[in-house]
């Protein structure tokens, strides 16, 4: 964004105007928010909320790296994807970006199909000033809390489960990071997902406008404002929570924040199959970098496919049996209709390969 005065003549400038004429953001802050980068992990529910917030904001980069495609249970919540996104099978990564670029193209906005891991994680989020977590699960945020401690570099927490959500901003070095709270994750089977008790689009945007709230603050350098409390809500009570964290680092024996042991970053920790939260779904990696001939797979797999094979430059989707399987370019997948990994492997080994 060039540096001239704001002036209502100026339409770059004029575009902001409301946002500028807030105090605490004014001239000065909408140009440091033109020059932030900023790396959305996950673009479901929260993180297209996120991504669209501050794409109208003026954040100057915005890299959304997401695994997952847009289906019709999304359209619910998830407000940057309609109808013909699902038709076209898009992923969520690339349809956001579609979208974005035609909302304000100002900003420079980059759309990554990917599943956000310990192999990649520290090239996604090289040179960005900040991390939002738009994931569904404890395994990715542990994973993005590790990086962001090691490098230093902040990173806005959140959460969303039927009317129940959560917000924390991290700053590493001077706040709490998510291990010193949430020691470990907890157990599977204690831990409701959208599949299980639902999720309310209303309360999507609220956790994620105070997420993207902080992450405004952060960006514009105005730490002394961010919130230092672990924010609790029920949208549907109308309770709002304001949990006191701060020597949450003093009381906690850290194994990230404390002895820098980033086990989720050096992949001690990370899964090669898991479920996927809120779906009867189960992802799979495949081991090593070996490129997925799209195109030839489908010829191999139509044969044993229930109906037509979908294939299109940014991934592949067959049903077989009772399974759907979603292959992309990279060799990972999505097993839908099982919940089991082994069986999730099996099937991955039989019908794609080793």
């Amino acid at each position: 964004m060039p540096s001239d005065a704001p002036s209502p003549m100026n339409p770059i400038w004029s575009r902001y105007s409301r946002q500028i004429l807030f105090g605490p953001i004014g001239p000065e802050g909408q140009q440091r928010l033109a020059e932030s980068r900023v790396v959305i992990v996950g673009c479901g529910a929260l993180g297209s909320t996120l991504a669209e917030t501050l794409v109208r904001s003026g954040v100057g980069f915005v890299r959304i790296c997401d695994r997952d495609f847009v289906e019709l249970d999304n359209l619910q919540r998830q407000t940057l994807f309609d109808e013909d996104d699902v038709a076209a099978a898009l992923p969520k990564a690339e349809a956001a970006r579609r979208k974005l670029v035609r909302i304000n193209s100002q900003v420079t906005v980059e759309g990554i199909v990917t599943d956000v891991n310990p192999s990649n994680i520290e090239r996604l989020t090289d040179g960005s000033h900040l991390i939002l977590d738009g994931t569904d699960n404890f395994e990715t945020r542990y994973l993005i809390n590790d990086v962001a401690v090691k490098h230093r570099r902040p990173w806005v927490y959140g959460a969303a489960v039927a009317s129940s959500g959560l917000c924390l901003a991290v700053l590493p070095g001077v706040t709490p990071c998510l291990r010193c709270i949430f020691e470990e994750a907890p157990p599977p089977e204690e831990t409701p997902t959208c599949e299980t008790v639902g999720v309310l689009g209303t309360l999507v945007r609220v956790v994620a406008s105070l997420q993207a709230t902080e992450a405004l603050k952060i960006l514009m350098g105005r730490l002394d404002d961010v919130n230092r409390h672990l924010v609790s809500l029920d949208i549907w009570s109308g309770r709002f929570t304001a949990m006191h964290v701060g020597d949450a680092a003093d009381r906690a024996d850290c194994a990230c924040c404390r002895h820098h042991r980033y086990e989720y970053l050096s992949g001690a920790r990370f899964s090669v199959a898991s479920h996927l939260c809120g779906r009867d779904a189960v992802q799979v990696h495949r081991k090593g970098e070996h490129a997925v001939d799209l195109p030839a797979l489908a010829d191999r797999l139509r044969p044993v496919a229930r109906g037509d094979v979908l294939v299109n430059s940014f991934l592949l989707k067959v049903a077989i049996d009772a399974f759907e399987l979603t292959v992309f370019p990279d060799g990972r997948a999505i097993i839908k209709g099982t919940n089991s990994p082994d069986t999730a492997k099996t099937l991955y080994v039989r019908y794609v390969g080793l």
